[in-house]
């Protein structure tokens, strides 16, 4: 039986720094993903905002493959490119639309604000991205003989795929003909009946699964419900004249919270949320360039939106530009913000970066808001292990303090999670895409979990009768 060499420069012992090294032979690899770590899984030797150095050899890497581009899975590819990384960068077609948005953010957060050199490094790395048709076999250029790879949806954000790579391999036995054989890798899969986005695209068959395992341990809450016991949320909050903030990624969950707002704000109008004010008066705010960025992007790829919201769309609405939504842009009108709605109590819905609270306009938001029970901080997503975000679930159910920039702040806002939110698929979600294989795979490798999801979900796995593997 064909063994192929896998090193893993991330995400295998966490959730984060996604990135893998698949072998065809001694001299030749691919690289699928480039992520930055983050947490507590920054460590030494790992890459985190402060620490990305590329700590592998690069010989004979023909290619990066890329997932997706959230910064856990592409957040390292500045360093990989200044590593003296030269070669094809393959993805979807709204990933390459998308890579150039989030390159620009993490040069501008990590490394440089000089807008020539990031200008120059944009221009260059644009000559590297290959855009690939979903369900297209693409040949890698110019290095192996026979390499194919293919991108499928994969239903976590715009242009996530999870990726197959075909190849030769040499006969086991004197008389065998080389065999072909399929490795497949996951990336991070969505959710079934995600708002937006398909399903992900079922997988025939594979030899080799890497398989992620962020939510291996749990189940989320169907859609409907999710989405009752968000309204119930909000009501609850902004009837205490505060302000509900929900730090949230910039691309993805974003977009899928503008579209469950809209459709909640759309079956509510009319009716009151807070004393004379009524739900299509309520301010919904996205303090976020990037975010405002990602969701003008969206809507320009609507060919990729999944069937229902197409429909919405041809009866008129507008999932992601609604006439309450506001979008701050400068950072002047950024302040402006936190302390008109820390100082007046105005109801109001905030989203802003970062999502798990490791930087970005949310931190001021804390500071302002953390300190008043009118107040509400809603995740809506996994929190790593050692973020700010993690921290803040942890100390809220004592009463206790966050600390940010070197300062304490005492929790006294009500701390909730709506982990049903998650874009991320769940225990059920990944059993149903291994188990609709046609032809099980030899061997399934689980990463991107901490180890109580790896090892609960290989339990079913292999009760299952498949072979597992962790890391």
């Amino acid at each position: 039986m064909y063994h192929p060499t896998l090193i893993h420069h991330g995400a295998v012992d966490g959730v984060t720094g996604s990135c893998h090294q698949y072998f065809f032979n001694e001299q030749q690899s691919v690289l699928i993903d480039c992520g930055l770590f983050q947490g507590v899984e920054q460590g030494r030797g790992k890459a985190g905002a402060d620490c990305a150095q590329i700590n592998f050899p690069l010989d004979g890497i023909q290619a990066l493959l890329l997932t997706h581009v959230h910064i856990d899975h592409a957040g390292r590819i500045p360093y990989l490119i200044a590593a003296g990384f030269q070669g094809p960068i393959y993805c979807s077609k709204a990933s390459a639309v998308l890579l150039p948005l989030v390159l620009e953010d993490a040069l501008k957060m990590g490394i440089t604000r000089d807008k020539n050199l990031i200008s120059g490094f944009l221009k260059a790395v644009s000559r590297q991205i290959r855009p690939c048709d979903y369900n297209c076999w693409y040949e890698l250029e110019a290095s192996l003989s026979g390499v194919q790879v293919r991108f499928q949806n994969a239903g976590h954000i715009l242009g996530s795929a999870y990726v197959e790579i075909r190849h030769q391999i040499p006969p086991t036995e004197p008389d065998q003909l080389p065999g072909l054989y399929k490795a497949v890798f996951s990336g991070d899969l969505g959710a079934r009946d995600t708002p937006l986005l398909p399903d992900p695209t079922p997988l025939d068959y594979a030899d080799l699964l890497v398989l992620e395992s962020t939510y291996g341990d749990k189940n989320h809450q169907d859609r409907k419900q999710r989405q009752h016991r968000l309204q119930q949320v909000l009501e609850k909050a902004l009837s205490d004249n505060g302000t509900v903030l929900i730090p949230a990624f910039s691309i993805g969950r974003t977009q899928e919270l503008l579209y469950e707002l809209e459709d909640i704000v759309h079956r509510m109008q009319g009716q009151p949320i807070h004393k004379s004010l009524d739900w299509e008066q309520l301010d919904i705010i996205v303090d976020s360039p990037l975010a405002a960025d990602f969701t003008s992007v969206y809507k320009e790829l609507k060919q990729f939106w999944d069937d229902e919201a197409k429909q919405r769309l041809q009866s008129g609405r507008h999932p992601l530009q609604f006439e309450q939504l506001l979008t701050v842009k400068s950072h002047d009108d950024h302040q402006k913000v936190v302390q008109h709605l820390a100082d007046t109590g105005r109801p109001a819905i905030v989203i802003a970066a970062s999502g798990m609270c490791a930087g970005g306009r949310v931190v001021n938001y804390l500071k302002a808001l953390l300190g008043s029970q009118r107040h509400q901080i809603l995740f809506m997503g996994y929190q790593a292990r050692g973020t700010p975000g993690a921290a803040l679930l942890k100390y809220a159910k004592t009463g206790g303090y966050l600390q940010l920039d070197g300062e304490d702040y005492p929790i006294l806002a009500e701390v909730l999670q709506l982990s049903g939110y998650s874009a991320h698929a769940d225990q059920q979600d990944l059993l149903h895409f291994v188990g609709q294989m046609h032809k099980a795979p030899e061997q399934i490798r689980l990463v991107h979990g901490d180890s109580d999801a790896k090892l609960e979900l290989k339990r079913l796995l292999e009760a299952k009768g498949h072979t597992v593997v962790i890391g």
